[in-house]
């Protein structure tokens, strides 16, 4: 069933495509562009493209194209779902699971499993029928991942995330133990210039800031770390806890080796996205997740209190 606006008597001589988006702020502009590039934006029987001039009293019609299919096949995987509504979902994600379809993934991706969960639920983001990824997390990372099942959520959440509205914190298992009890580490990142699936840190990166204070320490080996985040770029806790001499345990893509020291090595890198707080984005509810510690990290924890000897929080 078609919109319905009628032009209000005051209103000056504008675009069609820029009246309809400030009527209708719950569609977005990508939305309401596709009902142009359609021929669904009519006046008077006359079929209105984007630039075509409204005014006073005209009464336009509209309605949004059908959502296209995503082409991907859905797959029935359990998720650990930490919150949901018709709007959106918050998961903990598993350690391995690739978050969005690619060159050399399979099947198994977190889109291809929210496709499944979701099924009947998705009013579409950008058209197609597909979850909202609003962020991402690495493969080897655990922890709390929003989506959203529609275009106005998808806008409320990126726009938190744009503003750095939000409030991420991270549990990171690091090697030593640092000498302060907290710290700040505000330095940009940037791609490495020779090995190009890495980031560094320097001069010339985009901005980026990291906070972060000492859990617990498992001396000389190790150290537990809370870190929050203000800007979320590519690798950003990893590369800037090696630019302070600690690396994740388990990271070797930036140079951490197995540590005779430890009875079992880690499996993966140790790095746990443990809490959230947003705002939700059409009710404006305060969010509040947190993503409980995967068995393999606690076990992790288990084995270094143990192999140091002593521990202290």
């Amino acid at each position: 069933m078609a919109d319905t606006y009628t032009v209000p008597e005051n209103a000056r001589p504008e675009r069609a495509d820029k009246v309809l988006a400030q009527a209708f702020p719950e569609h977005s502009r990508t939305a309401i562009q596709r009902a142009f590039e359609a021929g669904l934006v009519t006046c008077a029987e006359r079929v209105l493209t984007k630039k075509d001039t409204v005014r006073a009293g005209d009464l336009i019609a509209f309605s949004l194209p059908p959502v296209k299919a995503t082409g991907l096949t859905p797959a029935d995987i359990a998720l650990d779902v930490l919150f949901e509504d018709e709007h959106m979902i918050a998961l903990n994600k598993t350690a391995g699971m690739v978050v969005h379809p690619g060159a050399g993934t399979g099947d198994d991706t977190l889109v291809h499993a929210l496709l499944s969960h979701c099924e009947g639920e998705l009013s579409g983001v950008g058209g197609v029928e597909r979850p909202g990824i609003v962020h991402r997390l690495d493969k080897d990372t655990s922890g709390v991942l929003l989506v959203a099942k529609s275009d106005a959520a998808h806008r409320g959440l990126a726009s938190q995330f744009a503003g750095r509205a939000l409030r991420k914190e991270y549990l990171a298992l690091v090697s030593g133990v640092p000498d302060l009890l907290s710290g700040v580490i505000d330095r940009g990142i940037s791609r490495h210039p020779i090995h190009r699936h890495r980031m560094t840190v320097g001069d010339g990166g985009r901005p980026a800031r990291t906070d972060w204070e000492r859990v617990e320490a498992f001396p000389p080996i190790a150290s537990l770390l809370r870190c929050r985040i203000h800007t979320g770029r590519t690798h950003q806790i990893r590369v800037h806890l090696k630019s302070i001499g600690h690396l994740l345990l388990g990271d070797a893509v930036y140079g951490w080796k197995p540590d005779a020291r430890l009875s079992e090595q880690p499996a993966r890198i140790m790095l746990h996205a443990e809490h959230i707080v947003f705002l939700h984005p059409i009710t404006s509810k305060v969010m509040d997740l947190r993503a409980p510690l995967p068995a393999d990290f606690r076990r992790m924890v288990e084995v270094l209190r143990s192999s140091s000897g002593r521990s202290s929080h």
